[in-house]
């Protein structure tokens, strides 16, 4: 248990600085975004209660993709948000709760609609009728152009982490 704790502990303080988005507090209900005071602090309680850290794998899990224009999606999800391209992600609920913010490592650099590069953090408000089990609907954005993006990895096989919670709505 020691040597467990020593490697969840060490696992916590390269992530802050590998990965720090996840300082990043999510959105309240207002939709603005706040910093943690303690991003380690907050790293290494979630792995003590049970959530994984950025690059713990707990799921291996396929994808599909969609986009706004195609036949029958709409421009919310289904928590009534408005959806974001890269961001948003369809899920099983069974599987990983709406509300969950995951990881995906094999989207860490993407490019992203604004020009900079994906972190890896999609936003599991969605649900769809063919998301069942370890599976995953990414919404690349609008038009099927937008798909091109996530055509570059392999959709078979993605690492999929829970990391958090977040309250309201996704960020755009």
């Amino acid at each position: 248990m020691r040597r467990k704790l020593a490697g969840i502990l060490a696992t916590a303080v390269i992530s802050a600085f590998a990965f720090p988005a996840i300082a990043a507090a999510g959105p309240d209900s207002s939709s603005d975004q706040t910093t943690r005071a303690d991003p380690l602090g907050e790293l290494i309680t979630s792995a003590l209660s049970g959530g994984a850290l950025p690059g713990s794998v707990e799921f291996k899990m396929k994808a599909t993709m969609y986009h706004a224009g195609a036949k029958g999606i709409r421009a919310f999800d289904s928590l009534g948000c408005k959806v974001a391209a890269m961001r948003t992600v369809a899920v099983d609920p069974k599987v990983i709760p709406r509300r969950t913010v995951i990881f995906i490592k094999e989207t860490v650099g993407l490019p992203m609609p604004d020009g900079g590069a994906h972190d890896g953090y999609w936003y599991a408000s969605d649900i769809g009728g063919a998301i069942k089990g370890l599976k995953l609907d990414l919404f690349s954005g609008f038009g099927a152009a937008s798909m091109k993006t996530l055509r570059g990895i392999d959709l078979s096989s993605l690492s999929v982490s829970k990391v958090g919670e977040f309250k309201g709505c996704p960020p755009q």
